[in-house]
């Protein structure tokens, strides 16, 4: 009797320690990146940076968000053919019917449903409150309003050629849409759906993020090499921030507390880092080939980045300022977003 009970208590210390092991070595969230070649999204568990899952999304899956709660996740969709600037459109015609705004529970890993919210979307934005999401449609010159209770449309407004990033403002709620051939970027008015100033910033703008307080937006100027500033509050440009030569600046991501804004670099295959109290560069980390996306994980001590040339994600430290490792994902990845687990 003493000895099976000697050997019922062993058996379940090393039970509750293996438990402990297992939920130490378990995520605390997971890193969803777009595949946009591939048609997939890679799923990599963030306590060991490895690929867990791939699943399929549909065509050209670019822009990626989660909902505030944690409990879906949307990916814009795109049946436009990929072409090099000056490439005859005929050649290739697009199926619409492939366009939309993908719902994904990123829990079962699984396309829930497919909602037609524009033409050609590409990236977009959440309201604070998860009510809304904001597209910008490429090839139509706007930017939609889309409930994303029901996926309904609840307004379209006008901005100029080729809008592409889309940011909200956390103090106001206005969003700020860019428009790369004329290098503007549109304030919009979402409840009153119009546009309420035009900030011209040049540079064939990419992507824009506001910092926590609202106070300032930063632009990724691509063809200028420099990160445009503006004064949220006025809408005017405050000031260009030049990147190191060779950089092409496309995704931004602000640090948490907003001291730092994180900026790939494209065929530059860095990550700029800009001290936001100077509104000058700090430093420059080497990542991969035509690093695009960039995303912070939920403690803001770790930054990924898709590098859609050599088909892997760049995992970077941000207080060692060094790149971990590199994670090979599918074909062409793209937009990077994260959720804690079991949120």
């Amino acid at each position: 009797m003493y000895a099976s009970h000697v050997n019922a208590q062993l058996f379940l210390c090393v039970f509750l320690a293996g438990a402990l092991v297992m939920r130490a070595e378990s995520a605390n969230y997971f890193v969803y990146v777009t595949n946009e070649r591939s048609g997939e999204i890679s799923v990599i568990d963030g306590a060991t940076d490895s690929v867990v899952a791939t699943f399929k999304a549909g065509k050209r899956p670019r822009g990626i968000h989660a909902a505030p709660d944690g409990k879906r996740l949307f990916v814009t969709l795109s049946g436009s053919p990929r072409m090099a600037p000056g490439l005859d459109e005929n050649r290739a015609p697009a199926d619409k019917t492939a366009d939309g705004l993908a719902v994904i529970d990123p829990v079962e890993r699984k396309l829930i449903d497919l909602w037609h919210v524009g033409s050609d979307p590409e990236q977009f934005a959440i309201s604070k409150d998860g009510r809304f999401a904001f597209i910008a449609n490429e090839d139509d010159s706007s930017a939609s309003i889309i409930d994303l209770g029901s996926g309904q449309s609840r307004g379209k407004v006008k901005v100029s050629n080729e809008p592409e990033g889309v940011g909200v403002n956390p103090r106001n709620g206005e969003v700020y849409v860019t428009c790369e051939e004329k290098g503007e970027v549109f304030a919009i008015d979402p409840d009153q759906q119009r546009v309420v100033a035009t900030i011209e910033t040049g540079g064939r703008p990419r992507s824009v993020v506001f910092l926590p307080d609202g106070s300032r937006a930063y632009v990724a100027c691509e063809n200028g090499g420099y990160v445009a500033v503006i004064d949220a509050a006025s809408h005017k440009l405050m000031s260009k921030i030049q990147l190191p030569t060779g950089s092409l600046p496309m995704g931004t991501a602000s640090s948490h507390d907003g001291k730092e804004l994180y900026v790939s670099t494209g065929r530059g295959n860095t990550v700029v880092i800009i001290d936001t109290e100077k509104n000058a560069v700090a430093t420059s980390i080497p990542v991969g080939n035509r690093a695009w996306g960039i995303a912070l994980d939920p403690s803001g001590s770790k930054l990924y980045t898709a590098n859609g040339a050599s088909n892997d994600v760049s995992v970077v430290d941000l207080k060692s300022r060094k790149e971990l490792r590199r994670i090979k994902v599918g074909d062409g990845p793209w937009g990077i977003a994260t959720i804690s687990a079991g949120k």
